[in-house]
């Protein structure tokens, strides 16, 4: 397990960190429940203990313990829990790591738990996010959205045509030609030689997830993907197809020919150096102050098969930990707490994600018919986004592919950074007998009815 064991090789200190955090002395037999979460941002952290407050207030029998984990090392820190029997009961996580956390075997189905009123309330994106094996495993209070931001008089005054939606986003070939023509009529002074080609943002200036959540819609809208997803068995010949290989050179493309800002500011679009940026719904609260009207919100291009995007976000599960049915009934109670219309908007309305669910969205000002994001939501209702691989070798395959795109902004040959990223991604499955399945962790009340059934 060369490539498994290394991503958990750093757990070891934290041991002692979490052994902190994670023991108290809350009472489970009188319906105490340990909740961990993220440290994200400062107000959603006060939208989170507010919760917290508003359903122990709810619920006067019931204690909900909130702890914060820092979200740099969050999963480090989550292994290091579970390999010490420590985790809490109820557990929020990065979405695309359920895969692995299951497999691990530290999370419980729960849908044999939420109410299918709840289930049926939720985006397709969530239940298809949180779902493994025909399982759900998770639920989320928000989703995510993925496009291009322009400043719309840039793009008129250039002649260059403004998509309304998905099915007219700009082919590769229209974005390329979007792209010299910008560049053509920058601003910029000619003294500033260096930046007088830059017209587009991809946010070069954030770090991890974001190369695989950003740009691995590339690799699909040309037909290829990170993994073979019919059998969760290669990477070969799906992550380094023809089509894929091409899409990233297009990339490559606009690296070589000066077209991207770095970003080192994080001011690129904000103060208008670059009419595109390439990012995602927590942007637009900044984009819209320094915009205003003039910004657009569209579509990725299409690489071939058609314009693909990105989904997924936090998201919550109830841990192995949490084995009694009192336990898990109360957990569920909290889920489904915070899955109530009013509380979805007010994290929603502090962070700008979209509403995890359909009737949070129809009460939402900026994901509503007509509202600024609707985009971002109707391509998550209308199920034209693409999760990330829904297998155990997931923390395996965003790290191959990250590697894969710092290579290729860097100049190494398209084809070799695929191949090398492909051949990292077959030897941890190989290492790992493909993960094969486990045997999930029953619930209380399927342990119950099995239990009446011998």
């Amino acid at each position: 397990m060369r490539n498994h064991c290394r991503q958990f090789g750093i757990l070891a200190p934290l041991l002692l960190y979490l052994s902190g955090c994670g023991n108290s002395n809350l009472d489970r037999s009188s319906g105490g429940l340990r909740v961990w979460a993220h440290a994200g941002q400062a107000a959603e952290r006060q939208v989170l203990e507010q919760q917290v407050k508003r359903f122990n207030r709810a619920h006067p029998t019931t204690t909900v313990q909130l702890t914060f984990v820092p979200e740099g090392s969050y999963n480090s820190q989550v292994q290091a829990a579970a390999l010490s029997k420590d985790l809490p009961d109820v557990l929020e996580f990065d979405g695309p790591f359920i895969y692995n956390y299951v497999w691990q075997q530290n999370l419980i189905p729960i849908d044999k738990l939420i109410s299918p009123a709840v289930k049926q309330d939720l985006l397709p994106s969530i239940v298809q996010q949180g779902s493994y094996q025909g399982r759900l495993y998770s639920v989320g209070t928000y989703d995510s959205g993925l496009g291009l931001y322009a400043r719309r008089s840039k793009l008129q005054a250039a002649g260059i045509r403004i998509p309304t939606g998905t099915k007219d986003a700009w082919t590769i070939a229209e974005f390329d030609r979007a792209l010299v023509t910008l560049a053509k009529t920058d601003p910029d002074s000619p003294k500033e030689r260096l930046r007088q080609r830059q017209v587009l943002d991809l946010k070069l200036n954030y770090r991890g997830e974001w190369a695989t959540y950003g740009f691995s819609p590339i690799i699909q809208s040309a037909g290829g993907d990170l993994i073979d997803r019919h059998t969760n068995r290669t990477a070969t010949g799906t992550l380094n197809r023809p089509q894929a290989v091409a899409a990233m050179q297009s990339v490559q493309n606009w690296f070589n020919k000066g077209y991207i800002d770095p970003n080192i500011d994080d001011a690129a679009f904000t103060s208008g150096r670059v009419p595109l940026s390439w990012v995602g719904h927590w942007a637009y609260k900044d984009y819209a102050k320094a915009v205003g009207k003039d910004l657009v919100v569209l579509p990725l291009p299409n690489f071939g098969t058609g314009a693909k995007t990105a989904q997924g976000s936090w998201n919550w599960g109830i841990t192995t930990n949490c084995p009694t049915q009192q336990c898990q009934t109360t957990a569920m109670k909290f889920l489904e707490f915070l899955l109530q219309p009013q509380e979805v908007l007010a994290m929603a309305n502090v962070n700008g994600a979209v509403p995890g669910t359909k009737s949070a969205i129809a009460k939402s000002q900026l994901y509503a018919p007509n509202g600024a994001l609707r985009l971002f939501s109707a391509q998550l209702l209308a199920g034209e986004t693409v999760p990330r691989p829904q297998t155990p070798a997931y923390p395996v395959i965003t790290s191959a592919f990250q590697e894969a795109f710092a290579n290729i902004r860097n100049g190494l040959p398209v084809k070799t950074a695929l191949d090398k990223a492909a051949t990292t991604i077959d030897i941890d499955l190989q290492d790992n007998q493909n993960y094969p399945n486990p045997i999930a962790p029953k619930t209380s009340r399927e342990t119950s009815k099995s239990i009446e059934l011998e």
